[in-house]
């Protein structure tokens, strides 16, 4: 069993930047792909980024490519996605989500795809 923990999220002005972090705890979380959804009020959760388990192959959603970074300290057990320039319709609340993925580079962009997930932490962005 994986427990997910989001933090970071808050109230930022347009262009401004947030790091947001997920912190685990249960198996260890090296043999884990991690991932970041986003679900905005009356729409789908939708996906953001993906990390394998080695951290050495990144996926992201084409509405935030160039903008997102994500990344994982496997010895520190955490997951952040740096996110900048960020605009009004990036407000949503931010889930990191995890799934056994050991020596596999594949993509996971579904949310059936992972097994584990987060409370969420909400990200607002003011015009």
């Amino acid at each position: 069993q994986v427990q997910l923990v989001e933090s970071g999220g808050g109230l930022v002005q347009a262009g401004g930047s947030l790091r947001l972090s997920c912190a685990t705890s249960g198996r260890t979380f090296s043999g884990y792909a991690m991932g970041w959804f986003r679900q905005a009020q009356g729409k789908e959760r939708e996906f953001v980024a993906h990390i394998d388990w080695s951290g050495g192959n990144t996926y992201y959603a084409d509405s935030v490519k160039g903008r997102f970074t994500i990344s994982r300290d496997s010895a520190k057990n955490t997951g952040n996605l740096q996110m900048n320039s960020l605009q009004p319709d990036n407000t949503a609340v931010y889930y990191c989500a995890a799934r056994p993925a050991y020596r596999t580079s594949r993509y996971y962009t579904r949310r059936e795809d992972y097994n584990y997930w987060g409370q969420g932490t909400q990200v607002t962005v003011s015009s």
